[in-house]
Formats: structure tokens, C-alpha cells, sequence
């Protein structure tokens, strides 16, 4: 009987010690847009996915306004808007409002009428796509599938080759 239990009871260590954890991000295990919620930088007004216009690539850009590197790819998008004409661009911080807005104001993001900048005050965003540096962009095509993931900066015609 002793035999039995050392058996089970190692069985059992030996299982728990080899199971392994969901390592799938969730963007990927339900890839289409997620059911966001920010609030606009412009007006203070809720925006949500089913705000988003069928039928058009998205590109989600997770940003810091004190990123260096948020700074630089946003000035290279800016700079490169003609790539993106067709695409709905959503800029989302989780930082304090008058941080997002210094930035909205400093990169004169009004003047673009694809791009729609808000706060996550939550971080739904972040924690939906397991955020590990900034920018985080996520690309998803018309009918509103997953296409790629870019972590750090990356060239803006990487980005406008995938959709």
C-alpha cells in the first residue's frame, strides 16, 4: 500500500512540476480587435470599437507620451501619412490626461482625421496585448483580423506593408 501512495504522490509532483501555463498572449488567442474603451484626447468623449468603421485596416499604437522612442515612430507615421490614408489609426496611452494631451497637441494629431488618440485610464489595452516596451502596434486588416504585432520602434513602411 506505502508503494502505492510514493507512486501516486509522485505521479502527481511529476505532472504539476511538467504542466505548463497558457503562454498564448490573448491577442492572438481571440485575434480580432479587442472591445476597447478610451476617451478621446480631443473632446473627452468615449470611443469604443464599435465606433471603428467597417470595411477599413486598424492600426492599434500603444504609446507613452514620454517614450523617446513613441516620440520618434509617431513623428516617422506623421511624416509617412500617405501610407496610411486608408487605415484608421487608434493611439492609446494609459498615462494621465494632460501628459496625453501635451502630446496631442505637440505632434498637431487634429490635423490627421484617421487617427483618434485616448486614454486607457484601465490599461485594457495593454494588459489585452501583454505589453512589453513602447510602442507596441498591432495591425489588423479590413475585416477587423489580426495581421501582426510590432514591439519597439520599426520602420513606418514595415508597418504599411502589412496591410
Amino acid at each position: 500500500m506505502r508503494k502505492y501512495l510514493i507512486l501516486m504522490l509522485s505521479i502527481c509532483i511529476t505532472t504539476c512540476s511538467f504542466a505548463q501555463g497558457d503562454s498564448i498572449p490573448v491577442y492572438l488567442r481571440f485575434p480580432s480587435i479587442p472591445p476597447f474603451s478610451i476617451t478621446r484626447i480631443a473632446d473627452s468623449t468615449l470611443f469604443t470599437k464599435a465606433e471603428l468603421k467597417k470595411k477599413k485596416p486598424t492600426l492599434i499604437f500603444i504609446f507613452s507620451p514620454d517614450c523617446e522612442h513613441c516620440q520618434q515612430e509617431t513623428k516617422d507615421l506623421l511624416a509617412n501619412i500617405n501610407l496610411f490614408k486608408k487605415v484608421q489609426i487608434v493611439m492609446a496611452s494609459s498615462l494621465e490626461y494632460s501628459y496625453i494631451r501635451k502630446f496631442y497637441d505637440d505632434y498637431k494629431i487634429a490635423l490627421y482625421p484617421n487617427i483618434i488618440m485616448g486614454r486607457d485610464p484601465a490599461y485594457f489595452l495593454g494588459n489585452f496585448y501583454s505589453i512589453r516596451s513602447f510602442p507596441a502596434i498591432f495591425l489588423y486588416n479590413k475585416k477587423g483580423n489580426f495581421v501582426k504585432a510590432f514591439d519597439g520602434t520599426v520602420p513606418v513602411q514595415a508597418i504599411a506593408d502589412e496591410l
